[in-house]
């Protein structure tokens, strides 16, 4: 039970540390309105290593579900607590995702544009193309997983979060590079419960690629890290 408390409480700092820097940056009249993308990819890079150091003396943290299958791919982790670890993952970015709605709830009340509300909740592609969207998904993951591959995840908490900011920067601008299924599915779920004036669609269509395009690329790292 003490990983399943160490991912449902990382993933709850990394959802709202992560998802509050795009809040703080694109909802109207907050201190840091129209502050830009790199401002969002440096908050989700902190975001990630003040998640991992908090929580990694509690247990090797994923934060990640393709992390935790990656990680059990290579028998790094004991396949019978994939879905539990998952499980809590997901709870906690939902939670993460409500205290963000929380904090931000008069930003939300004033913004006007749906995107701009959903987007503090899931990314969203800058132009909607299945094809290429998935592919920057499975680029990107594939990036990331083959790093943990090769390094332990909670000892290089600092270079992850450096990858984390190159990826966001370098090939953010097509989908935000999701690159974690929880990430996007359980705070995707909290913009379709919470009761947002004029927050229109959550935009289900799309939620798939950010959840396969991280599966697949996750997949193609071990294939390669396998045949190395």
């Amino acid at each position: 039970m003490t990983e399943f408390y160490a991912e449902l409480i990382g993933t709850i700092f990394l959802i709202l540390l992560g998802n509050g820097v795009v809040a703080n940056v694109v909802l109207s009249k907050t201190k840091g309105n129209n502050s830009g993308w790199i401002v969002i990819t440096t908050g989700w890079a902190l975001a990630v290593f003040v998640s991992i150091v908090i929580t990694s003396k509690y247990s090797v943290v994923h934060l990640n579900p393709v992390i935790t299958i990656g990680l059990a791919l290579i028998k790094k982790v004991e396949w019978i607590k994939v879905p539990i670890l998952i499980l809590a993952q997901f709870i906690g970015s939902m939670i993460g995702a409500f205290l963000v709605w929380l904090i931000y709830k008069d930003h939300f009340l004033i913004t006007k544009d749906p995107l701009v509300k959903l987007s503090v909740f899931n990314t969203i592609p800058a132009i909607k193309n299945p094809i290429l969207n998935i592919t920057s998904e499975i680029i990107a993951t594939f990036m990331l997983m083959f790093f943990i591959f090769n390094f332990p995840y909670s000892k290089y908490a600092l270079q992850i979060s450096f990858l984390i900011w190159s990826i966001g920067i370098s090939l953010g601008g097509t989908t935000g590079s999701e690159i974690n299924p929880a990430r996007d599915l359980g705070p995707r779920l909290m913009h379709f419960i919470l009761p947002i004036p004029g927050k229109g669609s959550s935009d289900w269509e799309y939620a798939w690629i950010p959840v396969v395009g991280p599966i697949i690329g996750t997949i193609m790292a071990y294939i390669l890290y396998c045949w190395l």
